[in-house]
């Protein structure tokens, strides 16, 4: 992986407490979308705002972001809380 990853899988916690997971080359830019921007941000999270960066991972590539975030998504809340504490 470079020194600086191009891409980011990143998990925000909704208003409601779900979790979301996403992919991105600048997180912060896209948490600001979730919350503020109708168009940008995703369906999902527009009536669970705000939401709330709570795990973010660098990527080499869109491919593995892309490949990273399916993994993420298909994992149970206990298994996604677990990966955001840092017991992975």
């Amino acid at each position: 992986m470079p020194d600086s990853p191009d891409w980011f899988v990143y998990m925000v916690r909704c208003r409601d407490g779900s979790l979301y997971t996403g992919i991105s080359t600048n997180v912060e830019r896209r948490i600001r979308e979730h919350n503020f921007d109708d168009r940008k941000g995703s369906r999902y999270v527009r009536s669970k705002r705000p939401v709330t960066l709570v795990y973010q991972e660098g990527c080499a590539d869109r491919s593995f972001a892309s490949i990273r975030e399916f993994q993420i998504r298909k994992m149970n809340k206990t298994a996604k809380e677990k990966l955001i504490s840092g017991n992975r």
